[in-house]
């Protein structure tokens, strides 16, 4: 289905997200998420991509209403959901969950399976009954492949990859329209990310949510996403199908960061090849213009004074004055 047909759940309208830093003088802040503005479809998987501290979280977590907005809305079906009182928020609120990146910080270590898997049912009033959720909970055990005798185990006595998988029972148990996947493989062994791919990808498929996943592996995020936002200290660069996005990226910072990703295959190890140096300027002082200028072998005088603004091109969405051929 081509994308604008496509019915869309949630919309970020200018976002912004600004961090006092304490002890600094009166004013000073981080600009975490700066001008955002995105779209989720129903059904897709969006992946936002970038460098550690690009603020690919913080954003995920104003798109659910985890943190308070600086400014900028967020509509979820329509409503936006960064004004509601917490009360008119609250039918929204079990339509979107969140999936850790740490699967042993994500889970009380005083509650077992049963108990962390049945607290969002508890908490919105699901089930009539304690019969009824501790169905419910083995129901949620069965789909994400944790064995029922396991239902009194506490978060210890499982592997990380098992700890995950009870943070994703939990997330889904609400039925929930979209689920924020932040970094949820970054944490476990190889063998078992693809297995934690495979159940998500299923899941999604079972239930028809939506996902933006949040990752820096792009070789996972290839696996996995339907499109693929590209941020650079607090701004969308590059946004668009991910099979473009990974074959013709239009701007300089994905083509840099694609290039990143080693080869497995020593034989086609490219020599030679243009590796992005420097380091990421602050968030607190972020460069006038455009914020990739001081990195860009591309950049002029244009960049330093005039911030670019989102273009289209065949259906993708960049911001560069100088873009690539595609």
């Amino acid at each position: 289905m081509p994308e604008n047909t496509k019915p869309v759940l949630l919309a970020a309208e200018h976002l912004v997200k600004e961090f006092p830093v304490e002890g600094a003088k009166k004013g000073t802040v981080v600009h975490a998420v700066s001008d955002v503005s995105l779209t989720l479809y129903e059904g897709e998987t969006l992946a936002l991509v970038g460098e550690s501290g690009c603020g690919k979280s913080t954003l995920g977590r104003l798109l659910i209403r985890l943190l308070p907005q600086t400014s900028g809305k967020v509509l979820f079906a329509g409503q936006d959901i960064l004004s509601m009182k917490e009360k008119a928020f609250a039918p929204y609120r079990r339509q979107m969950q969140i999936i850790f990146q740490d699967p042993y910080a994500s889970l009380d270590p005083r509650m077992n399976v049963t108990q962390i898997i049945e607290e969002p049912l508890r908490a919105n009033g699901v089930g009539k009954t304690k019969a009824e959720r501790q169905e419910k909970v083995l129901a949620l055990m069965d789909l994400v492949g944790i064995p029922r005798e396991y239902a009194k185990r506490f978060p210890h006595q499982f592997s990380g990859g098992q700890r995950q998988r009870i943070g994703i029972a939990r997330a889904i148990a609400l039925d929930p329209k979209l689920v924020v996947c932040d970094e949820p493989v970054s944490a476990l062994d190889v063998s078992i990310q693809a297995q934690v791919l495979n159940l998500l990808k299923d899941l999604q498929e079972q239930k028809h949510m939506t996902y933006l996943f949040i990752s820096h592996d792009l070789s996972v995020v290839r696996h996995i996403s339907n499109r693929v936002a590209v941020m650079f200290l607090g701004k969308i660069c590059e946004i668009g199908p991910t099979e473009e996005i990974y074959l013709h990226p239009i701007h300089p910072y994905t083509k840099f960061l694609l290039a990143s990703v080693p080869n497995p295959d020593p034989t086609k190890r490219s020599e030679g090849e243009a590796l992005l140096t420097g380091d990421i300027p602050s968030p607190v002082t972020p460069p006038s213009g455009c914020r990739f200028r001081t990195r860009c072998p591309f950049a002029d005088a244009r960049c330093a004074e005039e911030e670019p603004k989102m273009q289209e091109r065949d259906g993708r969405r960049f911001a560069c004055h100088h873009p690539l051929a595609g």
